[in-house]
């Protein structure tokens, strides 16, 4: 009888054990993605002079909600901080001995780590180096490498423990900076292949035994290079590579491309990744849902992932962020409304695309004024702008000049400013038959036909590759097949053009380190030669100087050089109206 009764017991310990050992305890966390907020910190554009619907402050009430309801939250963000709106410009350089703003609002808002974006390298070491001891999060960019000791200059990942959960962070950004800024900008560091890089580093991450592994890259997410094998190191938007080639991700923020993206995205050996990306300007947040169970099949602890994207317009403006950062808001608002000088005529960037513009020409004058170039190329950085005759601001000229590109001065002969012309003007025109034939180069739908979204057509390629060119005189002859439109008749000042003579070109220093292809696609110089034309840099960002040209002018009278102009004219002056029309949905 005694002997039974230890034998039920037994069974009853066993049954217990065993029940205990099949429970399915779950935890959960969520990870919230900003990226590419590029300044927009405040709920208000300094640039426009108005207020906006979306901000990292509005973010901010979402995150903190969620803070409150869930049990545990990670924030993370992308890159491109430090360009954009004047709040970062002025803290960038303007005032540098304040704190920094950018650095009390991330650090207010309790990010647990970051990635470098090509914009905040576009600031400089100066100002970079500066941050990454003012935040409280490490900055991370594994494949950005000290020339000198072959080791990550930022940190590589991060490991993140919220409620028990153990999360690696491993940050990558574009490889592609080179083909945009001057080494200045970056010296001492050399930019790795994406793919390269994190297939060194995820062993020693998934030797840290971590409940997650998480990718915040700023590149963008181009499922088209998913399964290319081998490694392209001036990749743009290599997250799609990382994500198919190098197993161990569950989750990928993306960056860089503005777009958004929430999918999920089979690797090389059948497993499941998480994309995604919140866009652009703090107008969405990306988040990822969690939930792991302590259970084991196989060894792995099960997960669950699911993705969304908030809407930040949605949430009102976190009143402590508002309060806290007002008086950094009053500073901005004054530095932007400063009045530099004064314009005799409005400036609007619209005539850029049909001819000699008045609002380009500006440009081209100032850049050729401050070097001493024969010949100046400069494109609309921003597709409709309009600067009102009158008071001229320094928040205009963010307008008017967006990036902080360095000028250059370079060396280039005649037959390259020829083909450097043809390039950028057939990344512009249609070759026409007629004045029925559209001239410019509109997105088409599928039928073939212009897009038309919200009543307007889209330019098929970025303004700010529509270079022009000042100090010579040139027609642009849309009869003629590309690659034969462009005609030079000579320098405006009455000298000959000789396409086997070295003349001195401006150009801005995106362009200048080969941005948009016009040097070497267009112009034929190989890349790894462009740095042996450059003659000179300037110091500070080009806006700098034409904000310092204009105080010094005081007044201001803006008028097209009319150095350019489009044939055969009978053409134009029936397709420019109706496509000016197309492009702003308006007559001209």
């Amino acid at each position: 009888m005694k002997k039974s009764n230890i034998s039920l017991l037994t069974i009853k310990l066993i049954f217990l054990i065993l029940l205990v050992s099949c429970s399915t305890g779950k935890k959960s966390i969520s990870i919230i993605e900003t990226t590419d907020v590029h300044g927009v910190i405040l709920p208000y554009d300094y640039i426009e002079k108005e207020k906006l619907d979306a901000s990292l402050a509005s973010a901010f009430t979402y995150i903190r909600d969620e803070r409150k309801n869930k049990e545990a939250i990670v924030l993370l963000d992308d890159g491109d901080n430090l360009q954009g709106q004047p709040e970062v410009y002025y803290y960038n350089f303007i005032d540098t001995l304040s704190p920094h703003l950018g650095a009390e609002v991330m650090n207010f808002m309790g990010y647990d780590a970051g990635t470098v974006g090509n914009h905040d390298v576009e600031a400089g070491h100066s100002v970079y180096d500066r941050l990454v001891k003012k935040y409280n999060f490490p900055l991370l960019a594994a494949n950005a490498v000290d020339i000198k000791t072959g080791k990550p200059y930022f940190k590589p990942y991060t490991i993140i423990v919220k409620d028990g959960i153990k999360i690696a962070v491993f940050g990558l950004v574009t490889p592609a900076i080179p083909n945009w800024l001057p080494t200045e900008l970056y010296s001492g560091i050399e930019f790795k292949d994406m793919v390269e890089t994190a297939r060194h580093w995820m062993p020693e991450i998934l030797n840290e035994k971590p409940d997650l592994v998480v990718g915040l890259f700023h590149s963008g997410w181009d499922r088209s290079k998913g399964d290319r094998q081998n490694n392209d190191q001036v990749s743009e938007n290599g997250s799609a590579a990382v994500a198919y080639n190098v197993p161990g991700f569950d989750i990928i923020f993306n960056g860089h491309d503005h777009k958004l993206a929430n999918e999920k995205y089979v690797n090389s050996v059948g497993d499941t990744v998480m994309i995604l990306n919140g866009g652009s300007k703090a107008e969405k947040i990306a988040q990822a849902d969690i939930t792991i169970t302590t259970r084991k099949i196989k060894g792995k602890k099960q997960k669950i992932i699911t993705g969304k994207l908030i809407n930040v317009a949605d949430y009102k403006p976190d009143p402590e962020f508002i309060e806290k950062f007002t008086p950094q808001h009053k500073i901005v608002d004054e530095y932007v409304n400063r009045v530099i000088g004064n314009s005799t005529t409005n400036i609007t960037s619209r005539d850029a695309y049909f001819g000699s513009s008045a609002f380009i020409d500006m440009i081209h004058v100032m850049q050729l004024k401050i070097t001493g170039a024969d010949i100046s190329f400069a494109a609309p950085l921003s597709f409709d702008v309009q600067i009102p005759k009158g008071p001229v601001t320094v928040g205009d000229m963010f307008k008017l000049y967006r990036f902080e590109n360095m000028l250059y001065t370079m060396t280039m002969s005649g037959e390259e400013i020829q083909k450097y012309l043809e390039f950028s003007y057939s990344g512009w025109f249609n070759t026409m038959r007629g004045p029925d034939d559209n001239m410019l180069k509109f997105r088409l739908g599928k039928d073939g036909k212009p897009l038309i979204t919200n009543g307007k057509a889209w330019l098929k390629n970025q303004p700010y590759n529509f270079d022009s060119a000042a100090g010579i005189n040139y027609t642009v002859d849309l009869s003629k097949p590309e690659g034969s439109i462009i005609v030079i008749t000579g320098f405006t000042d009455g000298r000959v053009f000789d396409n086997n003579k070295l003349y001195k070109v401006a150009v801005n220093s995106y362009r200048g380190n080969g941005g948009g292809g016009h040097f070497t696609e267009g112009a034929g110089i190989a890349k790894d030669e462009l740095r042996s034309r450059l003659i000179s840099s300037t110091n500070r960002d080009l806006r700098y100087y034409i904000l310092k040209t204009i105080e010094e002018e005081i007044i201001i009278n803006p008028v097209p050089l009319n150095n350019w102009k489009i044939i055969p004219e009978k053409w134009v002056k029936i397709a420019a109206p109706r496509e000016y029309g197309m492009l702003f949905g308006i007559g001209k």
